[in-house]
């Protein structure tokens, strides 16, 4: 009888897991989060909400699940939450930015986010993210470079800090080209590993003391007394964050990398094999007293599978983070009453020194008190189980390169620097101009984006296996218009019919040049017939409607997407239609040798209608551009 149940319990146990699989938990914690807090991110108890480095990993944990959703109540929910906040002036109530407080640095990266977007405030966020550079390029140094986390912790290195500044620094410097930073975010990565680092274990110890003055600090090298797993956790992070923006091409990029992988094994050593998480204590896991921990082993989780999925990280590890994910799962998520998520047994917080005075001991770091549902293991759980929806999607374009044209399509426009950028369905625009989101699923797929700015020619699309021209320009939009012209089309040609997919998307006639892109698009047996289509009056959005049919081969999974001021198509074999509106052909394939290519006449999945932000929900406009891209990353 008692065999039976626990073989019963071990049962219902294993359903359970398999049901919160099979959902996107990170959208149900993310939901969960904002029925907690609807209208504000209290972050300590009894006291208002304010600019806090919980805020802004909480708000980053939502941003990462709008841009994998496209939902604007996520995008909409960080907007008013940072406008409680930031003046039109770029002030920041509740900050002070003499405390130098590196926590403070971590919300930044949500003005970040949201100076890159189209709002006609958005200058007011750069304000405010220049104000917290300007806290970093001031921020008090130890002797050897590395940040004081506070003002009032002199000459101490604490590995939280990682987490908090260089994800912020990093991004920071790659939207505003400060080039000079690369070596300082270096810099700050080169101290934990140069005086952190247990040679013995491989594990980092918590605090660093330059001058050995604190009593928690050991006389000799400095450093804390013991190993705390979030503060690993938090310099895990800031590894993977910051490589996000690190430039490919630069030097110190790799030695980044092997930080990481030096760190990933020594990780798995000290997973708990009973449960496939880590204790609070992460070296003493048989101690008395030690607990799992939900805030480090959602850290860990995280790193692994996105370091994996980055190319970082062998393979190899991904079996354990899966098994440290259902461990997640299984000890520390439960499900209540009215169908939100919880999070339980986080520690509130770590710390040396202070008053009272906190001495780094063991004891000290098991007496802090434990929550439900703290923002420093919900956040990282949402980061992980994102990790965890991505796993199979990556599969489908791994090791693929997408090559996007910047010669036919080649505009500029005044940057927030004050100098010229390239605009207009490129990669990096953020604006509802760009192509950003198009190239996150592309990415998100395991795909790896490249720009191909000269004419395209055997070497430069030999490695591709991806082509887009997007909008060729014409007079009106460059003094000095490439166009597509019959070399072109012989070298694109060629290499279609080898195995190359192009995604020919163009623009109606008046804001595009189609009669040379009417020689590429007719060697594969599509012609544009300079008539345009679903014109759209205002904000009546009907008009721009069109029904995606039940089989669609390169849109199985969309029944509604939204396309305005399009130039219809005229199909010669082997072309054929897969959207159609009262009798008109919208967009075309073409199978050609070993290749395929996809024709609209609209370069449509540009950000304004991807992001969720501007048209009505109805319209799959993002599962379209999902649909599409697995379409032009799978083989003929």
């Amino acid at each position: 009888m008692h065999y039976l149940r626990i073989r019963l319990i071990a049962i219902c146990s294993f359903l359970l897991q398999t049901v919160l699989a099979q959902q996107s938990m990170a959208i149900k914690m993310a939901n969960s989060f904002m029925h907690w807090y609807p209208d504000s991110i209290p972050v300590k108890a009894d006291r208002p909400a304010a600019w806090d480095y919980e805020q802004g990993l909480m708000l980053k944990a939502i941003e990462k699940v709008w841009r994998t959703t496209a939902d604007p109540t996520y995008f909409n929910y960080i907007k008013h939450d940072i406008d409680r906040y930031v003046s039109k002036a770029g002030t920041i109530r509740t900050y002070k930015a003499e405390d130098y407080n590196l926590d403070n640095i971590s919300t930044g990266r949500s003005l970040l986010m949201l100076s890159q977007q189209s709002l006609q405030d958005r200058e007011k966020y750069k304000l405010a993210a220049d104000g917290l550079w300007q806290q970093l390029e001031n921020q008090p140094k130890t002797q050897a470079g590395g940040y004081w986390h506070k003002k009032r912790y002199p000459n101490q290195i604490w590995l939280d800090g990682l987490f908090m500044a260089e994800p912020f620094s990093a991004e920071y410097s790659l939207l505003f080209n400060h080039p000079e930073h690369w070596d300082i975010i270096l810099r700050q990565f080169d101290q934990v590993e140069a005086h952190m680092v247990d040679k013995t274990t491989g594990l980092i110890y918590h605090g660093y003391d330059e001058s050995r003055d604190q009593a928690w600090a050991n006389k000799t090298t400095g450093l804390s007394p013991h190993f705390w797993s979030r503060a690993i956790g938090w310099y895990a992070m800031a590894l993977v964050e910051a490589l996000d923006y690190i430039p490919s091409d630069h030097p110190g990029r790799p030695k980044l990398i092997t930080y990481l992988k030096r760190l990933a094994p020594v990780l798995l050593k000290y997973q708990d094999p009973a449960s496939g998480v880590w204790f609070q204590m992460i070296a003493l896991g048989g101690k008395q007293g030690n607990y799992l921990e939900a805030s480090a082993s959602s850290m860990f989780t995280y790193v692994l599978l996105k370091g994996i999925r980055k190319g970082y990280l062998d393979p190899q590890y991904l079996p354990q983070a899966k098994i440290a994910y259902t461990g997640l799962l299984k000890q520390f998520v439960s499900v209540e009453a009215d169908g939100t998520l919880s999070l339980d047994k986080t520690v509130s917080v770590g710390g040396l020194g202070g008053s009272p005075y906190r001495d780094g001991s063991y004891e000290y770091y098991l007496s802090e008190p434990i929550r439900k549902n703290d923002l420093k293991g919900v956040g990282p759980f949402i980061f992980a189980a994102l990790e965890m929806d991505l796993l199979n999607e990556r599969m489908v374009g791994e090791k693929k390169k997408i090559g996007l044209d910047n010669y036919f399509n080649h505009e500029f426009r005044t940057s927030q620097n004050g100098g010229q950028e390239p605009f207009h369905y490129t990669w990096t625009d953020q604006l509802h101009s760009g192509f950003y989101w198009f190239g996150k699923i592309f990415e998100d797929k395991g795909a790896s984006l490249h720009q191909i700015v000269q004419a395209p020619s055997k070497s430069n699309l030999k490695e591709m296996d991806v082509y887009i021209i997007a909008d060729p320009d014409d007079a009106r939009e460059t003094d000095h218009p490439n166009y597509i012209m019959p070399a072109d089309v012989k070298v694109i040609k060629k290499w279609v019919k080898k195995g190359g997919t192009l995604l020919l998307m163009t623009n109606d006639s008046a804001h595009c040049e189609l009669v040379h892109a009417n020689d590429l698009a007719k060697a594969f047996g599509i012609q544009f017939t300079f008539e345009s289509k679903n014109m759209v009056p205002g904000k009546e959005y009907e008009y721009g409607m069109i029904h995606i049919e039940q089989g669609n081969p390169v849109f199985p999974h969309t029944k509604t997407v939204y396309i305005k001021e399009l130039v219809t198509l005229a199909l010669a074999e082997p072309a054929k239609p897969v959207m159609t509106k009262e009798g008109d052909v919208l967009a075309a394939v073409s199978h050609y040798g070993k290749g395929k290519v996809f024709v609209v006449g609209d370069p449509w999945l540009y950000n304004e209608y991807v992001d969720g932000r501007m048209i009505p929900i109805q319209y799959q406009n993002y599962q379209a551009a999902k649909d599409l891209v697995d379409w032009l990353v799978k083989s003929k």
